[in-house]
């Protein structure tokens, strides 16, 4: 699995003009699954994600986590974190996971964040979504539950 997460101040998600998902400060993250993801690369990713010590505390320095500053996250399902342009200038999608294989582990992904005790809320799966934000400071993290970078 592959993720993008970004401290933010705020973000939602729209499908055909309805919010489907928002949350004011916390994480948003675009979550990609790769053909082959099991168990252990959600676990990986949810953890990583609630874990992430991205927000300042009382003197600034960055060490709390979401859950510490009372935020929330937002997840995005987005198959195109795998776009390889190595080749080309036409991204190959094949290293994304179909998108039936690709939901179930986007959906246990988020199961497993809410089991760690944070709010979630989550952007439509195979649909075409507008994502508007406010990233803070910037931060913005890479996770890849393979190459662990």
């Amino acid at each position: 699995m592959r993720a993008v997460v970004q401290r933010v101040s705020s973000a939602r998600v729209e499908v055909d003009g309805e919010i489907v998902g928002a949350i004011d400060h916390g994480l948003l993250v675009y979550l990609g699954a790769e053909v082959g993801d099991e168990d252990g690369d959600e676990i990986y990713v949810a953890t990583k994600t609630a874990g992430l010590r991205v927000f300042p505390d009382e003197t600034g320095r960055i060490s709390r986590d979401v859950a510490d500053v009372g935020g929330a996250v937002l997840v995005v399902p987005q198959f195109t974190l795998f776009g390889d342009v190595r080749s080309g200038r036409r991204p190959s999608f094949d290293a994304a996971a179909k998108p039936a294989y690709a939901e179930v582990h986007f959906e246990s992904t988020m199961a497993r964040v809410r089991g760690l005790g944070l709010t979630v809320h989550a952007g439509r799966f195979r649909a075409d979504m507008s994502v508007h934000c406010v990233v803070d400071g910037p931060v913005t993290i890479l996770l890849d539950s393979r190459r662990r970078f």
